[in-house]
């Protein structure tokens, strides 16, 4: 989705999600009919991040999170409902199956779910390998004459 202007400097402080923007794009364009169920990304400190979704009406039990490659996938769905039997005078509550998916940067993992008064939280953690890490190389060549009296 063009929306004529660009995201990028807004997004150059997100170090986890190298391609914020285009998270951001794809999400925008994905959910222009519906925002189910409404989710925010909050950077806690560099390299800590939470995906944390509105899941009112389900249980750990109807909830499935895979992670394959760089994509983060959450997918909702009620396995009884329990409608048998009830007449529902109003039905302000969505319990319809839902799936989202999220682009991870590279070296982003997902430490932990939890689900808690009808919020899922996702714990991201950026863990760059010791190869990627940067290093220090010494300078190698004559050491520097020491002053004599």
């Amino acid at each position: 989705m063009n929306t004529g202007f660009s995201l990028a400097p807004l997004f150059r402080h997100s170090v986890g999600f190298d391609r914020f923007d285009e998270l951001l794009d794809a999400a925008l364009r994905a959910d222009q009919s519906s925002g189910y169920p409404p989710y925010d990304i909050i950077r806690e400190k560099d390299g800590c991040y939470r995906i944390v979704m509105a899941v009112a009406g389900f249980r750990r039990s109807d909830m499935e999170i895979t992670v394959q490659e760089n994509e983060l996938r959450i997918r909702g769905g009620l396995s009884d409902p329990g409608e048998e039997g009830r007449t529902w005078l109003h039905r302000g509550i969505a319990r319809r199956a839902f799936e989202r998916t999220f682009k991870l940067a590279d070296h982003v993992e997902v430490a932990s779910a939890s689900l808690d008064d009808g919020l899922l939280t996702v714990t991201l953690n950026r863990v760059i390998p010791e190869e990627k890490k940067p290093r220090i190389i010494p300078v190698d060549g004559e050491t520097a004459p020491t002053k004599s009296n």
